[in-house]
C-alpha cells in the first residue's frame, strides 16, 4: 500500500512531524512502513505560476519562441523557450532569475541568439519529478496549467511536488489499512488527533435508479450486496490534476475522469467500484450468478476468458459483462463517447474472488481488497462518494436511490474484556481510565462495568474476533516500548545455545574459513531432481513427497538431498560470469517410503557443499589451482580432525556421480555421506564445468562428536623421515598410510602422502608412493636410533603385508 502524505492530510492533520518521524511511530504501532519516497528529492526555489501574455517566433532561431510572461510582479519577464507546445494565453511554470532547479541548476539572465532571456519555462522532468509520477499530459514539453491557477503562486502544492509517499508492508489480516481512511484511523489513534472523514452529499434528479435498473442475486452467500447507481449526461475527459497526482502517488495510471474517480474511491474507502457504459448493456437487468461451464467473457484486457461453475459473473440477464470482483468486460467499457453510466458497488465472497484470481491470473487492486475483506458499512457510501465526485468533475446527473439486492450483515460484533486479564497477559498496570483512553483513541465504542469492558468492534476492523485480538490492539496503542521486559517467573537462568547448536555454528565457521560461502536454498525441488543425489546410507526405495498444490513446477517435491539446489545456485552464478564458487548449506531432507502418507516424512539434518572453478587463483604469482577431488577431501579431513573424529573414505560408484572420482565417507564404521565429482553428463545439462560435492549426515555428527580438544604445543623437537614404497596399482595408498600410523604409534604423530610416480624404471602395473612421516615424543627428545628402529619395523611390516619394496 502506497500512502501519499498530502492525500492523508485531508483526513488527519499530523502537524509538522517529518515523514521519517511519522513512519517510525506508525511502524512501532504494528503497521510496518517499508520505505519513504519523496516526489522530488531536491527542492526547487523561486518557481511560480506564470501567464504567457505574448508568444512570438524568435527572430534568429526557428525552434525558439520569444515569450512575455507575467509572474505577478510589476515587470513582465521576457523568456526564450524551446518547447513546441508553448503558446500565448497559457498558464505555465516559471523558474525566475535567481531560482535553483534540481542538480544545482541556477537560473540566470542569459542571451540566446542575441536576445536576453530572464528565466525558464519548465517541464515536469526539469523540476526533478520521476517519470512515474508525471501525468500523461505533462510528459512531453512544458507544463500547461489549468486556467484557475493563481499567477505568482508557488507551484509545489499545485503540482504536488511537496508530497512524500510511505510504502506500507501490511500483514494479511490488516485489510483495513488498504485504504486512505483506514490509514487515517490508524494515524489518528497513534497521535491522538481528530479525523476528518468524507460525508458525501449528492443532489439527485427526480428519476429513480430502481425504475430503470433491476438487480437480482442468485446466491446471496456469494454476493450479499449488489448496488447499482445510475448516472446520466456524463462528460468523459481527463480528471482533475489533484486526482491524477494522488493516483500516480499510489501507483495507479490515470485514464479518464470516470475510471479515475472509481480508482480514487477504491483507494480512499478500500471499496472497489466499477463503471459500466449503460448504453452498452443490452437490458435493464443486472443478474449476479455463477458462470456456466465453459462460458466465455472478454475482459477489459481484451483477453477471452473461459469460466467454470466456481466463478461469479455479473450479467445482463443473458451474457456476462464482468468477472465479479476481478475485472470488467470489454463490451461495456467506458469510453470517450460514454454519456450514461451504471456504477457498481458490491460485496463479493472473498474465497470466490480468490478462485477466479488463481484461475485467470488477474490480480488487481480491486481483487486484492475483495480477497482480504471490505467493510460492509462502506459499500453503499463508497458508491455515493463516487457519485459526488462525478457530479463535480464529470458533469454527471445522478438518479435518486440505488437499485440493489441487499442481504449483507452490517452488525458490529462485541468482545468482553477484563482489565485484570489485560494486565495479567501484558504484565502491565494499565488503569481503567487508561484503558478507556486507549479504546477511545481506537474509536471502538464500549461500555464499562467495574473491570469488565464490552467493546463493539467496528466492521472496518474485520481482523478482530477474540480477546487476544483486542489484547494486541491495546498493547500496540499503549506502546510496545512500554511493556515490561522480564524473564518468565519460573525461569532458572537466561537462555542459551545447546551444545549441538554451538557445534553447528563452529562447523559453519570452519567451512567459511576454509573458503566456502553459506547458501540457503529451496526445500522444494523440481520432479526431475526429487530423487537425485540421495546419500548411499539412506534407506532404499524412498519415495519423493509431492505437494498437492505446488507454487510452480520448479518447487513441487520435498527434497531428499540438498545437492540439486546447490548445483542450481552454482549454475545461476556461473551464468553471470561468477566462475569460482564454493557453497555449503545445512538443512533438512525429507525421507519416506510411503506413497500415500499416513505420517510426516522423517526430517534429517544434512551438511552439503559444492564447488566449481578455481580454488586458488593468484595471477601475479602465476599460481592457479582448480577444484578437484583432493581439494574437497582435504577440507573434509581437516573438518573431521577439528571435530576429533576418525574418518575413512572408500571408493564407490554412485548414481549421478563420476564413477572414478567418488567415495563414501564413514565415521566410527558408519557410512554418513559421500564425496566426489558430479557426473559430467549431469553437470553439462545445467551448464556447469567440473563440479565437486560432499554430503554428510550432520545430525549424526552433532549427536556423536565429542568436544573439540586442544593439545598443548610440544616442547621437544620433531624428526621427519621420507620413504617411498613401490606397490601394485590396486593397493590403496590410504591403507598403507593408516598402517604406518598404527605400526609407529605412539611416536608417529602424522603421515602424509606427498608424491605418486608411475613410468620409467617401474614395472608395468606398479606405482611409487612417497610418505612423509612425522616423529615426535611429548616427554623427551627422540634419538636417531629410536627413529631408525621404528622405520625398520614399519618397512618390514608393510613389505610383508602388501608385497611392497622401498624405492631407492
Amino acid at each position: 500500500m502506497l500512502v501519499s502524505l498530502n492525500w492523508l492530510k485531508n483526513y488527519v492533520d499530523y502537524g509538522d512531524q517529518t515523514p521519517e518521524v511519522l513512519a517510525e511511530k506508525i511502524t512501532k504501532s504494528g503497521l510496518e512502513v517499508d520505505g519513504i519516497e519523496y516526489i522530488v528529492s531536491e527542492k526547487s526555489t523561486n518557481v511560480v505560476v506564470g501567464y504567457v501574455k505574448e508568444c512570438e517566433q524568435h527572430p534568429n532561431a526557428d525552434k525558439l519562441k520569444l515569450c512575455q510572461v507575467d509572474v505577478g510582479e510589476s515587470e513582465t519577464l521576457q523568456i526564450i523557450c524551446g518547447a513546441p507546445n508553448v503558446a500565448q494565453g497559457q498558464k505555465v511554470v516559471v523558474a525566475k532569475p535567481g531560482g535553483v532547479l534540481p542538480g544545482n541548476f541556477k537560473i540566470k539572465k542569459v542571451k540566446l541568439r542575441g536576445i536576453e532571456s530572464n528565466g525558464m519555462i519548465c517541464s515536469m522532468s526539469e523540476l526533478g519529478v520521476d517519470e512515474k509520477h508525471i501525468p500523461e499530459q505533462y510528459k512531453e514539453g512544458i507544463i500547461e496549467l489549468n486556467s484557475d491557477a493563481t499567477i505568482g503562486e508557488d507551484v509545489d502544492e499545485l503540482l504536488n511536488l511537496n508530497d512524500v509517499i510511505l510504502e506500507f508492508d501490511l500483514t494479511p489480516n490488516r485489510s483495513d489499512a488498504l485504504s486512505m481512511i483506514g490509514v487515517a484511523y490508524e494515524v489518528a489513534a497513534i497521535l491522538d488527533i481528530e479525523i476528518n472523514l468524507p460525508e458525501p452529499v449528492v443532489d439527485t434528479t427526480n428519476e429513480r435508479a430502481n425504475e430503470v435498473a433491476r438487480v437480482s442475486v442468485e446466491d446471496e452467500k456469494l454476493c450479499p450486496y449488489y448496488g447499482a447507481y445510475v448516472l446520466t449526461n456524463i462528460t468523459v475527459k481527463p480528471s482533475p490534476l489533484w486526482i491524477q497526482q494522488y493516483l500516480l502517488a499510489a501507483g495507479i495510471r490515470p485514464i479518464n475522469n470516470v475510471v479515475d474517480i472509481t480508482n480514487y474511491v477504491l483507494l480512499e474507502y478500500g471499496q472497489p467500484l466499477h463503471a459500466f457504459d449503460r448504453d452498452l448493456i443490452e437490458t435493464d437487468e443486472i443478474v449476479v450468478r455463477n458462470a456456466k461451464k465453459d462460458e466465455k467473457i472478454i475482459t477489459l484486457d481484451n483477453q477471452e476468458r473461459t469460466m467454470n461453475e466456481e466463478h461469479l459473473l455479473i450479467t445482463d440477464g443473458t451474457k456476462g459483462i464482468a468477472l465479479a470482483g476481478v475485472m470488467g468486460g470489454a463490451d461495456t467499457e467506458v469510453n470517450e463517447n460514454t454519456t450514461n453510466i451504471l456504477l457498481e458497488t458490491a460485496y463479493f465472497d472473498s474465497k470466490t474472488v480468490r478462485k477466479a484470481v488463481m484461475h485467470t491470473g488477474l490480480r488487481s487492486e480491486a481483487s486484492t481488497r475483495f480477497e482480504k475483506g471490505a467493510d460492509p458499512n462502506r459499500v453503499k457510501e463508497a458508491g455515493l462518494r463516487a457519485c459526488e465526485l462525478m457530479v463535480a468533475y464529470a458533469d454527471a446527473e445522478v438518479f435518486t436511490g440505488v437499485a440493489e439486492a441487499d442481504y449483507l450483515d452490517k452488525q458490529e460484533k462485541s468482545i468482553v474484556i477484563n482489565a485484570k486479564d489485560v494486565n495479567k497477559h501484558l504484565g502491565t498496570n494499565i488503569t481503567i481510565s487508561e484503558l478507556e483512553y486507549i479504546l477511545a483513541k481506537l474509536r471502538f465504542p464500549f461500555t464499562v462495568e467495574g473491570d469488565l469492558f464490552t467493546v463493539s468492534i467496528p466492521t472496518r476492523r474485520g481482523d478482530i474476533h477474540i480477546f487476544e485480538d483486542m489484547l494486541e490492539e491495546i498493547a500496540r496503542i499503549y506502546g510496545y516500548d512500554l511493556l515490561p521486559y522480564t524473564l518468565p517467573a519460573n525461569a532458572s537462568k537466561a537462555g542459551g545455545l545447546t551444545e549441538s547448536q554451538k557445534l553447528k555454528r563452529k562447523i559453519k565457521q570452519f567451512l567459511k574459513g576454509a573458503g566456502f560461502s553459506e547458501a540457503i536454498t529451496y526445500a522444494l525441488v523440481h520432479k526431475r531432481a526429487a530423487d537425485k543425489f540421495v546419500s548411499p546410507e539412506q534407506e532404499k526405495d524412498l519415495i519423493p513427497v509431492a505437494l498437492s498444490m505446488p507454487m510452480s513446477e520448479d518447487h513441487q517435491y520435498l527434497r531428499q538431498s540438498l545437492v540439486p539446489e546447490l548445483l542450481n545456485r552454482l549454475a545461476y552464478n556461473t551464468a553471470r560470469k561468477q566462475t569460482d564458487i564454493a557453497l555449503f548449506e545445512t538443512g533438512s531432507v525429507f525421507l519416506t517410503k510411503e506413497k500415500h502418507l499416513t505420517e510426516q516424512p522423517h526430517e534429517q539434518l544434512r551438511l552439503t557443499g559444492a564447488a566449481t572453478g578455481n580454488w586458488v587463483n593468484h595471477p601475479w604469482q602465476g599460481e592457479n589451482k582448480e577444484v578437484d577431488f583432493f581439494v574437497i577431501k582435504g577440507v573434509l579431513e581437516e573438518l573431521f580432525r577439528y571435530l576429533n573424529k576418525q574418518v575413512s573414505f572408500e571408493q564407490a560408484v554412485l548414481s549421478d556421480m563420476h564413477p572414478g572420482r567418488c567415495a563414501t565417507i564413514s565415521v566410527d564404521g558408519n557410512t554418513i555421506g559421500f564425496i566426489g565429482q558430479v557426473h559430467p553428463t549431469y553437470a553439462k545439462g545445467i551448464d556447469l564445468k567440473a563440479t565437486y560435492v560432499f554430503d554428510l549426515n550432520l545430525e549424526y555428527l552433532l549427536k556423536t562428536s565429542p568436544e573439540i580438544e586442544y593439545q598443548q604445543i610440544a616442547k621437544y623437537p620433531s624428526i621427519l623421515r621420507d620413504i617411498a614404497f613401490v606397490m601394485d596399482k590396486s593397493v590403496l595408498a590410504g591403507n598403507i598410510k593408516e598402517e604406518i600410523k598404527k605400526i609407529g604409534s605412539p611416536l608417529v604423530q602424522k603421515v602424509e602422502v606427498f608424491d605418486v610416480y608411475t613410468g620409467n624404471h617401474l614395472d608395468s602395473g606398479k606405482k611409487s608412493v612417497a610418505y612423509n612421516i612425522h616423529y615426535q615424543d611429548k616427554e623427551k627428545t627422540l634419538t636417531d636410533t629410536e627413529v631408525d628402529q621404528s622405520m625398520e619395523t614399519i618397512i618390514s611390516t608393510i613389505n610383508n603385508k602388501y608385497g611392497t619394496y622401498v624405492r631407492s
